[in-house]
């Protein structure tokens, strides 16, 4: 066998060391970074691509991060990378998501010669703006969103840019603690050239280069198939965000799948123009919401990689919520509206793949951002998506108290958080009763309330405070969630400055229940009705 071929065998060990890349490169970044953002709640990802832009392997990490990659790093292939460059960038028109999820590439250089990237992507607790966190609910426009970054070279041929660094680091809160995550990104993206240098010096470059292909090739067969097992034809659903942070008023999402023998079709047409407010997502976005769904109604054990998306075409109009023009505010787009399209998605294509899809979960990450507006040693922001509930699905139970959709994040323990923070855990728990009824009962909410004992800046970034998650094949809705500062009940998308001793509570929505609720077996609802977890 030549070099350039690669048996089953062979493809499989290959196949697992590309992925293991991608997760050595994840363990390095948690294990280096200052904040407790990435090294306790894992809000960070990682991936390897090929010459050629192609993502190859990645790290099970954040959904809405990995499906955008490709867009960041085609844009980073505009500008001629090197070797020993490390490209920074956060724009969303410009190959990122939004402004806090700072991404690294880098191009993987062996003996002279770039045969890939490594790409890190983590969400940092600042990077500037009008309130502390750069997760602004009343933002107009990206300006106010925080520091803009084009791809470029932070580091170029092997030296640190200090004066890119510094303009950076001028224009953040906690310059400190951004620099220590900065130098984990890059500790990251160096461990995959190690890693690759192995894998060459192990297999040969040919080889490597045609296990590269060989994977995608391997992906793309099993999805096609996948999708080949669906019944062909046209299926429509539609779904509302609730308001933008500027009006209350409903903002729709619709969409039209297409599947058609081995492929499927997506068209966003009839879905609302960008908005003044913060939730538009940039198409990367949109497109990484609908490859999730995708691989989760085909089958969820294919490699995830470039063969994956081939058969997904994503048609979105220009200028709408989902591919906004600049100067768009886009900070909520990533976190809130991508969760949309996921529920929107996986709506149409209940019908076709009704055993593969579940009620909705809670639609929403609950984005909570306390900061100071103090600089120096007072100044801190603090970051946290906050679970909630799954959906129920054919043959199970939703999850209580699970991260739903695009994010994949751990908590911030208790302890880290009170430990780092001017910030004081009244209470963390399941939300009883909050899982809607059904043959199969949706997961429970959660509810976590958090005592600020500084002067701060709060916002909050929240869905299904009027919409209730919803049930499928005649289930109940989840409940919907509440976000309330000292008992009075505020706004899904707010942003205000509170004083010392203010206490910040977040009820989060319950999973939808899948099936008559009659149909229920008399053992589960009684164990439900000693949990309390049925009202």
């Amino acid at each position: 066998m030549s070099d350039r071929e690669v048996d089953p065998v062979t493809l499989e060990i290959m196949r697992n060391q590309f992925e293991s890349v991608a997760e050595e490169m994840g363990q390095v970044l948690i294990t280096s970074s200052y904040s407790p953002n990435i090294k306790e709640r894992r809000d960070c990802s990682t991936a390897l691509f090929d010459a050629d832009g192609r993502l190859v392997a990645q790290a099970e990490h954040i959904p809405v991060h990995l499906g955008a990659m490709p867009e960041a790093v085609d844009t980073v292939l505009d500008y001629d990378p090197e070797p020993g460059d490390v490209f920074v960038l956060n724009d969303p028109f410009e190959g990122g998501t939004h402004l806090p999820d700072v991404t690294m590439v880098s191009p993987l250089s062996v003996d002279g010669e770039v045969l890939g990237y490594a790409v890190s992507r983590a969400h940092h607790a600042d990077v500037g703006g009008m309130t502390p966190g750069s997760m602004p609910a009343g933002a107009r426009e990206i300006y106010q969103e925080g520091l803009r970054l084009p791809p470029v070279r932070l580091v170029a041929g092997g030296e640190t840019n200090d004066d890119v660094l510094s303009l950076l680091l001028a224009n953040v809160r906690n310059p400190g603690e951004r620099r220590a995550d900065i130098r984990a990104q890059i500790a990251a993206n160096e461990r995959a050239e190690e890693r690759l240098a192995d894998l060459v010096a192990d297999h040969g470059r040919p080889r490597v280069l045609a296990a590269f292909d060989a994977v995608m090739d391997y992906s793309r067969n099993r999805v096609t198939a996948e999708l080949r097992d669906l019944p062909d034809g046209e299926y429509r659903a539609r779904d509302v965000l609730e308001g933008d942070g500027v009006t209350d008023d409903d903002i729709p999402i619709e969409v039209t799948a297409t599947v058609d023998g081995d492929t499927v079709a997506f068209d966003f047409d009839g879905t609302a123009d960008q908005v003044a407010g913060n939730v538009n997502a940039p198409l990367a976005v949109a497109k990484s919401a609908v490859y999730f769904v995708v691989r989760c109604v085909t089958d969820p054990e294919i490699p995830p990689n470039q063969g994956c998306y081939d058969p997904i075409s994503v048609e979105v109009p220009d200028g709408s919520l989902l591919n906004p023009d600049a100067p768009a505010a886009v900070v909520g787009g990533n976190v809130e509206t991508s969760q949309r399209v996921t529920d929107v998605v996986f709506s149409a294509l209940a019908d076709a793949a009704p055993e593969r899809v579940p009620a909705q979960g809670q639609g929403t990450m609950n984005n909570l951002t306390i900061g100071s507006r103090a600089g120096g040693s007072d100044g801190f922001t603090y970051y946290e998506t906050i679970g909630g509930g799954f959906g129920g699905r054919a043959g199970g139970d939703g999850m209580d108290g699970v991260q739903v959709g695009m994010t994949n994040t751990l908590n911030t323990p208790v302890e880290a958080l009170e430990a780092e923070y001017p910030l004081f855990v009244e209470a963390y728990g399941l939300r009883e009763g909050s899982g809607g009824r059904g043959e199969f009962r949706g997961g429970l909410g959660i509810v976590r309330s958090v005592t600020v004992e500084a002067d701060a800046t709060v916002s909050l970034l929240t869905e299904r405070r009027r919409v209730a998650p919803r049930g499928i094949a005649g289930g109940e809705d989840g409940a919907t969630g509440q976000n309330l500062v000292d008992g009075e009940t505020v706004p899904s998308k707010t942003t205000r400055d509170v004083s010392a001793g203010t206490t910040v509570t977040v009820r989060t929505p319950g999973g939808g229940g899948h099936g008559d609720p009659d149909d229920r077996d008399a053992d589960a609802a009684r164990r439900d009705h000693e949990d309390g977890k049925t009202e």
